[in-house]
Formats: C-alpha cells, sequence, structure tokens
C-alpha cells in the first residue's frame, strides 16, 4: 500500500513533492514544470518523427518503419495523455469523478507503454529475421504481416491491463491523483501477471535477439575480413580489416534499446517493490514513474536519428521548408519595392 502518500490537509494541495508546495503558490509548481516540460518535448519530437514518415514516403518500404511509426503514435499519445495530470495539479474542475479519471489515465498510459515495450521488441525480431534469413526475409515479412502484428500489439496491451480495474493499479502514471495515490493500492499478483506477461517477455525477447544479431555480425565479420586477407595477399597487397554493416547497425540498436531500460529500470524496480511491500515513498514513485514516461521522447527520436534513410528525409523536409520561406520572403520583398516605387511614382 501506499503508506507513505498523505491526503490534502490544512487546505494545501495534494502535491507528491512536498518541496514544490510554496505558500503564495496554491498548486504543484514542481509537478506542474516537469509534467508540462515532458509533454512539450514528447509532443513535439514524435510530430517530427510522424511528419517525416509522411512526407518521404521512401522511409515506408522498409519494414521497420512501421514499428516505428506506431511507436510514434503511442508515444504522441502518451504526451497528449499527460494534459489530464497537468490539468488536475492546476486545481482546473473535472467533469468526472478523480477515481475514474485517474484510473482511466492510468490504464491509458500503461496500454501506450506497453505498444512502445512490444513495438521494440518486434523491432529486434525483424532485425534478427533480416540478419539469420536474408533469402526469404521479403516472403517471411510482408506488409500484411505487419499491419496484423502491430493490430495484435494493441489488442494485446489493452488486455493486458484491462484487469487493473478490478485488481488494482498497474503503475503508477495516475499518483499525481489523490485519489490514486491513497486509495488506489498495488496488488502483488497483479504486478506478478503484468511482469509474466509483458515486461519479462519482451526483456528476454531483446536480449535473445540482439546477442544473437552481435554474434553473427562477429562471425560474419571475421569471414569477411579473412576474405579480404586470403584475396589481398594473392594480389601483393596489405588487406585491412573491415567491420560489418550488419555490426554498426547492431550497435546502434543495442544502444538505443539500452536507453530505453535504463529509463524503464527505476520504474520496474519500485514497482515490485511497492507492490510486494518492501518499499513506498511518495518522491521514488513520482520521479521513476515520469523518468519512464520520458521514452517517450527519447525511443523513437533516438532510433528514427539513427537511421539514415530518416536522416535524408529530415534534411530533405528542412531543405524543402527552408526553400518554401525564402520563397516567401523573397515575394515579400519584392512586393514590399513595389508599393515603395509606386508610392514614390504618386509623389513625383
Amino acid at each position: 500500500m501506499n503508506s507513505s502518500l498523505v491526503g490534502n490537509q490544512s487546505g494545501r494541495p495534494f502535491c507528491l513533492l512536498a518541496i514544490s508546495y510554496l505558500e503564495t503558490i496554491n498548486f504543484c509548481l514542481l509537478e506542474v514544470v516537469v509534467i508540462v516540460f515532458l509533454m512539450v518535448l514528447i509532443i513535439s519530437g514524435n510530430i517530427i518523427v510522424i511528419f517525416v514518415f509522411h512526407c518521404a514516403p521512401l522511409l515506408n518500404h522498409h519494414t521497420t518503419s512501421y514499428f516505428i511509426q506506431t511507436m510514434a503514435y503511442a508515444d504522441l499519445l502518451v504526451g497528449v495523455s499527460c494534459l489530464v495530470p497537468s490539468l488536475s495539479l492546476l486545481h482546473y474542475p473535472i467533469v468526472l469523478s478523480e477515481s475514474l479519471v485517474c484510473q482511466i489515465f492510468g490504464y491509458v498510459v500503461s496500454v501506450l507503454k506497453s505498444v512502445s515495450m512490444a513495438s521494440l521488441a518486434c523491432i529486434s525480431i525483424d532485425r534478427y529475421i533480416a540478419i539469420t534469413k536474408p533469402l526469404t526475409y521479403n516472403t517471411l515479412v510482408t506488409p500484411w504481416r505487419l499491419r496484423v502484428c502491430i493490430l495484435m500489439i494493441w489488442l494485446y496491451s489493452c488486455l493486458v491491463f484491462l484487469p487493473s480495474f478490478r485488481w488494482g493499479k498497474p503503475g503508477y502514471h495516475g499518483d499525481v491523483f489523490q485519489w490514486c495515490a491513497n486509495s488506489w493500492n498495488t496488488d502483488p499478483y497483479f504486478t506478478l501477471f503484468i511482469v509474466v506477461m509483458l515486461y519479462a517477455p519482451a526483456a528476454f525477447i531483446v536480449c535473445f535477439t540482439y546477442f544473437n544479431i552481435f554474434r553473427i555480425c562477429q562471425q560474419h565479420t571475421k569471414e569477411i575480413n579473412e576474405r579480404r586477407v586470403r584475396f589481398s595477399s594473392q594480389d601483393g597487397e596489405a588487406g585491412e580489416a573491415q567491420p560489418c554493416p550488419d555490426k554498426r547497425y547492431a550497435m546502434v540498436l543495442f544502444r538505443i534499446t539500452s536507453v530505453f531500460y535504463i529509463l524503464w529500470l527505476p520504474y520496474i524496480i519500485y514497482f515490485l517493490l511497492e507492490s510486494s511491500n518492501v518499499y513506498s515513498n511518495r518522491v521514488a514513485s513520482f520521479l521513476t514513474t515520469w523518468l519512464a514516461i520520458s521514452n517517450s521522447f527519447c525511443n523513437c527520436v533516438i532510433y528514427s536519428l539513427s537511421n539514415s534513410v530518416f536522416q535524408k528525409g529530415l534534411k530533405r523536409l528542412s531543405g524543402a521548408i527552408c526553400a518554401s520561406c525564402a520563397r516567401q520572403r523573397v515575394a515579400k520583398d519584392s512586393s514590399t519595392s513595389r508599393s515603395k516605387r509606386s508610392s514614390n511614382g504618386c509623389h513625383v
């Protein structure tokens, strides 16, 4: 239970971070600043990703783009949903009851983060198939199967967290609401259910696929270098070791996945400790929750900016925007100069 989370006392606003309360301000200042800052970053970052994918059709020829766009839309919805707790902390009137609002908010954010986590696992599977079965990849991974897989990700995420309305809190996304912090408790069995059905399988898939991808890339690099040395010695030229492109891509994926789990690990650890009544702290609840939510800004942006095709599309779009702005500026300057010449002609 959240024994350390206290309710509203002496007319002061309910704040998870006690240091955020000021006598001259009647709302949770620090919580609002953190949530609004993350909300702006998440929304703006994912809008850029979605805009580039829609305006650069060549990106859609890559199968991973399906999952990247899925993550971008899910993370964009996370940013939009952050508007709910920020308005609550600013004491805007809520039409529905606080208990229902915080339960729905916690469920929605949990589902959206589950979609992102499952999409990362699917990306690792996609890259694993591409490296282990390159000849049959196009027949195994088709656009129709990808769409079915994305639909299954959304359905599965919705079903996994659906029992939260009866079994207990699915996470700490709703603890900015006083009712969720004090009355909506975690259930150890439901926590175990989420770990077994979501966190553990996703982590296992990511670790298994990237470990094997890295091992296969090392083997390919060794074979390529041996062949280069053999042919170079026959030609009388010194051969230089060349890294495998797949290995470089695997390292990029490894760094991206590491960022995801580094941001999520404190949240998962605190979730397990609090569910088992080992440790409970309202500051830790808030910080670990919003640290995990900050990944909605990091995962898609980092992955997409590491993709050379995405970078080309972003450069083309930025160039087109700059060219359009330059044309508008030239047209405005020319119209201004014409108006000046006409006015000078009238005064002659």
